[in-house]
């Protein structure tokens, strides 16, 4: 079996966490300055944050478990960097306690101030209440919590184990238990991004909405851990463990959620544009008008076809800083998805603006930089204390191998 002390992380981890708590510190005191004078737009902006955020580390659950499925030398030398990442979920949990504050106060989200008698909140009777809506949270992070322990606990017996066939009946565990597991990981996002974002717009629905959810984190993900490791490539032990092919392959996934996120976002817009029903339509009117029309604009040229074409370019994506460069630039494209859908939505408080209207808050960039900074300083924590590879799987060595391939 390999020797794990091989395969240590770097101290180049220790350093990018202590610049990433710092940053964020600044940002969080920033946040609660601001927050102070105006609560409502200090927990968007939270909102905002943890979306993006948290949508990392939900989305990180997500492709671990795809890759016990799928198998592949990419899901190898990125097991470790996608464990990591679920192993920021207690501080996502904590992450998310100001929201629900917000909510238990009702100082935001507009349907914690509708009447008993409009029709949503009739029909929708104890299911939307601010109680039902933050006991719902937890439980869904609770649900993702488990899932992440579990694949932690027996990769970290993978880890331990003295033989090829301990080993590899710990990969097959893991492989059964995801099968049936991301179906429900998939359903609980559906719920999950309804409360957390679709209800801003407490009168509007969508059916695809969840999926699109599940792809967009997921697209995150993988942009975020692609730039990780393209950050280590230069480092020991990932300079010999990765190559050209494992980028490659990295990139092509990229491409294919890139195009999966455009399908999605086109459908559910066919499917309203066709209708031309008031109660569907409402949501995308004010984001077809001003600087939101500018932002849905630039998503369909610089989310979707920019990358698209770079993309299609193999040599492009054979090279790591390369690609991490696209990844990153994708990153900024998604956190502005998020703003698109975030920032139109009804207020409590209008600020004396037309509903809709374009508005941007500095707390909309502190917000963010807070979370993502705390996030990171987690997340580089929890990558340091493990090999960075899974040193006994089965398949390590010829993942290597095919990375180093022509």
């Amino acid at each position: 079996m390999a020797d794990a002390q091989n395969y240590r992380a770097p101290e180049c981890l220790s350093r990018w966490g202590a610049v990433s708590l710092g940053i964020g510190a600044i940002a969080l005191i920033a946040w609660v300055i601001g927050t102070y004078f105006n609560v409502e737009q200090g927990l968007r902006s939270w909102i905002l944050g943890f979306i993006f955020w948290g949508g990392i580390a939900i989305g990180s659950l997500g492709l671990l478990m795809l890759q016990y499925l799928t198998g592949g030398a990419w899901g190898v030398v990125l097991r470790r960097p996608l464990e990591a990442g679920t192993r920021t979920l207690p501080l996502v949990i904590l992450l998310f306690l100001p929201i629900a504050y917000g909510v238990a106060t009702h100082q935001v989200y507009e349907w914690t101030h509708l009447p008993a008698t409009d029709p949503v909140m009739a029909q929708r009777g104890i299911f939307m209440t601010p109680w039902a809506w933050i006991l719902r949270g937890f439980i869904f992070l609770g649900l993702f919590s488990v899932m992440a322990y579990l694949l932690n606990k027996w990769s970290a017996g993978q880890d331990e184990s003295t033989s090829f066939d301990d080993s590899s009946k710990l990969l097959e565990k893991m492989s059964r238990f995801s099968g049936p597991t991301l179906v429900i990981y998939c359903l609980v996002v559906t719920f999950a991004s309804v409360d957390w974002v679709l209800s801003l717009d407490p009168h509007w629905f969508s059916t695809i909405w969840g999926l699109l959810y599940v792809v967009g984190w997921a697209l995150s993900c993988l942009c975020f851990m692609v730039a990780i490791l393209a950050g280590l490539i230069d480092q020991e032990p990932m300079k010999k463990i990765l190559g050209k092919r494992h980028f490659h392959d990295l990139g092509k996934l990229i491409l294919a959620l890139v195009m999966v996120w455009a399908y999605f976002s086109f459908a559910q817009y066919l499917v309203v544009w066709s209708g031309n029903i008031p109660e569907e339509t409402a949501y995308y009117i004010p984001r077809t008008k001003g600087g939101w029309a500018w932002i849905g604009a630039s998503l369909i040229f610089l989310h979707f076809a920019f990358p698209f074409l770079v993309l299609l370019q193999q040599d492009f994506k054979r090279h790591a800083k390369w690609l991490a460069g696209i990844a990153i630039f994708v990153l900024a494209m998604r956190i502005l998805d998020f703003f698109w859908q975030v920032g139109p939505s009804a207020r409590i408080d209008s600020l004396g603006l037309e509903a809709g209207a374009f508005y941007v808050h500095w707390l909309d960039l502190a917000a963010p930089i807070a979370i993502g900074g705390l996030w990171l300083w987690w997340f580089f924590g929890q990558l340091a204390k493990k090999p960075l590879v899974p040193v006994n799987d089965p398949y390590l060595e010829e993942a290597i191998e095919f990375g180093h391939g022509h």
